[in-house]
């Protein structure tokens, strides 16, 4: 169930749906960068709890504890549920990359109209703990729009007297979705290791 080679197998056969995640991400991405005063409106108010969240969280006894619990059970469960919430026909995975790329890109446009440093936010404050974060949550978002498709085509198969093989597939789907949903906890423990101790100290210097 933990094997590596599996996920990377399961991984290369989801190529096409990988490329589709990495390309809504860079859509909501660039939304982001371009709608920042839409945008403002609408994620100031989630931005401004997670700000107040974090001010707790640093003045906790131990703050890097704090912080890896709240930052890997947030984003465990979240990367998870992604997973096994795409057999809605895979919207919430769609929903979920457009949001969070619009989310980044927002909050780049915003630093550099402030007129801070770009490359003290992306290499002191993203990419420590983003280079491993963020490919998950896009393998896990791929893998959920995966469930979708599969979900739309079991529909299609009751209708057409194909259900055998729909079950095959749905065996199929299952059993790698424990794999990828393994590793990508595993992922995500590491990355919140990371944010919590490297970018937690970088963002404070």
């Amino acid at each position: 169930m933990l094997s590596l080679r599996s996920f990377g197998a399961h991984l290369k056969r989801s190529q096409a749906y990988l490329w589709t995640a990495v390309l809504l991400f860079a859509v909501g991405f660039g939304l982001g960068m371009v709608n920042a005063d839409f945008l403002q409106r609408i994620v100031v108010d989630q931005l401004r709890g997670l700000q107040e969240v974090s001010s707790k969280l640093a003045q906790s006894d131990n703050p890097e504890l704090s912080f890896f619990t709240f930052i890997f059970f947030n984003n465990a469960i979240k990367g998870v549920l992604i997973i096994y919430l795409g057999i809605l026909v895979g919207v919430i995975p769609v929903f979920f990359l457009i949001v969070n790329g619009m989310v980044l890109g927002y909050l780049i446009e915003v630093q550099s109209s402030l007129g801070n440093s770009i490359s003290d936010l992306v290499f002191r404050g993203l990419l420590p703990h983003g280079i491993i974060e963020i490919p998950a949550i896009i393998i896990a978002s791929a893998f959920g729009i995966k469930f979708g498709v599969a979900s739309l085509r079991g529909i299609g198969r009751l209708f057409s007297g194909k259900e055998e093989r729909g079950a095959r597939e749905w065996g199929a789907m299952a059993k790698s979705s424990l794999n990828v949903s393994l590793w990508i906890v595993i992922l995500l423990f590491i990355a919140a290791i990371i944010e919590s101790t490297l970018t937690f100290h970088l963002m404070k210097g």
